[in-house]
């Protein structure tokens, strides 16, 4: 997995990236940058064997996430800063 953040002072694009045999079926992001709400933020199968979703935040803000997958399996980023109880956080 792997999250690849951009700023420009302003705002900052976070992109979430998963192996596509992370979990079978569909996989979003979902956090506090869309009120925690499933399937929003789908993410998209890649030729390159992944999937991944953009999104934009105001730059230094602290992100919580984590994956939701197909069946209600709820599954967080190891590459985060920090995984905790509610999810995983990233400071944008």
């Amino acid at each position: 997995m792997a999250l690849r953040i951009t700023t420009d002072g302003t705002r900052t694009k976070i992109q979430f990236v998963i192996p596509d045999d992370v979990h079978t079926g569909p996989v979003s992001a979902v956090g506090t940058f869309n009120d925690w709400k499933p399937g929003a933020h789908k993410l998209v199968k890649r030729s390159n064997g992944t999937r991944s979703v953009s999104v934009a935040v105001p730059a230094g803000e602290t992100v919580a996430f984590r994956y939701l997958g197909e069946g209600g399996v709820w599954f967080d980023d190891p590459d985060a800063d920090a995984i905790t109880p509610e999810g995983s956080l990233v400071k944008a």
